[in-house]
């Protein structure tokens, strides 16, 4: 699985599933855009792309803006000449509050949580979307990679703004997979299930992360770079026939129906 000659941007790739993505995609010969709401972040994964000799640049982005997205479409493009691979990762919770940080069920939810959360989850990234196709189909080809959830194809108790913008997603990645397969343009999405991430550590109660490891089948939370493992598939050569799909990575949790064990486990 090689990348030579390719260029790509990662959202959210400092730190966490786009880290590891924008790294191991640079450790495979491409040319690499990181960018991050934190501008440190994103400098510190791109220095050290470069200090093992690899292409990268950082880029300061919020992704919630459509002159960022814009821009860091343009820098990249500007800086390699072309892009072939778009991974749509970031996202972000407020903090100000449990409600705010999305935790909060339907009776509950507040404007701002609910438009906030779609609009780091799923608007962003189907303006990122339709911002690069006309970049990729005068190429003729192009991979776009989009992070969704397993939170997206079942229900959560909680979370429903995250659950919504994640459903959002996985829709969005087959309309788009259908509608840019005649122009070379393969789109695909990941779900991931737990992972350790600086996101989740943030968000999730310690009680609730060590619940998580009880009801996943290989009894641990996922690392980032096996999501970017699956992403890197996506984006690669390797998966030519694929598009318009939506890759569960979730060491098991959604393979089971959830009714009560006839055995012991």
């Amino acid at each position: 699985m090689r990348f030579d000659g390719k260029a790509g941007l990662v959202t959210g790739a400092g730190s966490g599933i786009g880290r590891a993505t924008a790294i191991g995609f640079a450790q495979r010969g491409g040319m690499i855009a990181v960018a991050d709401l934190n501008g440190a972040n994103a400098t510190k994964v791109a220095e050290e792309i470069t200090s093992a000799g690899g292409k990268a640049i950082a880029i300061v982005a919020d992704v919630t803006r459509e002159a960022d997205i814009d821009m860091m479409i343009t820098r990249t493009t500007r800086e390699f000449g072309r892009i072939d691979f778009l991974h749509n990762n970031a996202f972000g919770f407020s903090r100000t509050s449990a409600s705010d940080a999305g935790i909060a069920t339907v009776s509950e939810v507040s404007d701002h949580t609910w438009n906030a959360t779609l609009e780091v989850g799923l608007t962003a990234v189907f303006r990122a979307i339709r911002r690069v196709l006309p970049i990729m189909r005068s190429q003729g080809s192009g991979a776009i990679v989009n992070t969704a959830s397993i939170s997206g194809l079942r229900a959560d108790y909680g979370i429903v703004a995250y659950n919504a913008a994640k459903a959002g997603v996985i829709n969005l990645t087959r309309v788009s997979a259908i509608e840019n397969a005649r122009h070379g343009i393969r789109v695909n999405c990941i779900c991931p299930g737990a992972i350790d991430t600086p996101l989740l550590g943030a968000a999730a109660d310690p009680r609730v992360l060590e619940r998580f490891r009880e009801v996943i089948p290989l009894g641990r939370l996922g690392r980032p770079e096996e999501m970017a493992n699956v992403v890197l598939f996506l984006a690669s050569d390797l998966a030519s026939f694929v598009t318009g799909s939506a890759f569960v990575a979730d060491g098991g949790q959604t393979a089971k129906t959830g009714s009560p064990s006839f055995l012991p486990e």
